[in-house]
């Protein structure tokens, strides 16, 4: 894996090129090639963004395959003002939020803890050893949601504050306040 804000890139930096505009155009009239094309060439994507936001495999898998199901119910909705893979980042983001909500409302689970009070799981802070990508990963995981959801659509997607606070739903200086909490935080937890 390689490093996360090091090798951050804007989702939506390459132009749609003629192959996902002539793959598109295809899987509206139906075609299921070509939006198996188009899954292929996003789902990576849309899982390590979903992964990052709900820190569970198993519910990033449910969330890609939740987008990929309600993206092709409603490609005829996708106007082609901005990249597909932009478009299909947004069907995520929404669905992980939801998941989000549902699960707040949730009644949180006890969880075994060791005798000396560490997570048995090792994502107890300090557990690790700084400066891996393995631990930038675990603390990324152990924000708080909103401080984690800008800071993986931000620094890791390389969305604007604009962008990231249209997708979360939020005001902009929140956004602005959530990515300084987020980097304050993973700062703390990354030194040794």
């Amino acid at each position: 894996m390689t490093a996360i804000v090091a090798g951050a890139h804007r989702v939506d930096a390459e132009q749609p090129g003629p192959a996902d505009d002539a793959l598109v155009a295809r899987a509206r009239s139906g075609s299921v090639d070509a939006f198996e094309a188009l899954y292929r060439r996003y789902s990576g994507r849309i899982h390590a963004l979903c992964l990052r936001m709900t820190r569970s495999a198993m519910v990033a898998e449910d969330c890609v395959q939740e987008t990929f199901v309600q993206a092709w119910q409603h490609l005829d909705r996708f106007e082609g003002r901005s990249a597909f893979g932009t478009w299909l980042h947004r069907i995520a983001v929404n669905r992980v939020l939801s998941v989000q909500r549902a699960e707040s409302r949730r009644p949180a689970m006890l969880v075994a803890v060791g005798e000396d009070g560490d997570d048995p799981w090792g994502a107890a802070p300090g557990a690790t050893d700084p400066g891996t990508d393995m631990d930038l990963e675990r603390a990324i995981a152990s924000l708080p949601d909103g401080a984690r959801n800008v800071f993986v659509l931000q620094a890791v997607c390389g969305f604007s504050h604009e962008e990231t606070a249209r997708m979360l739903g939020i005001a902009v200086g929140t956004c602005k306040a959530q990515l300084h909490r987020a980097r304050k935080l993973l700062e703390e937890r990354l030194e040794p």
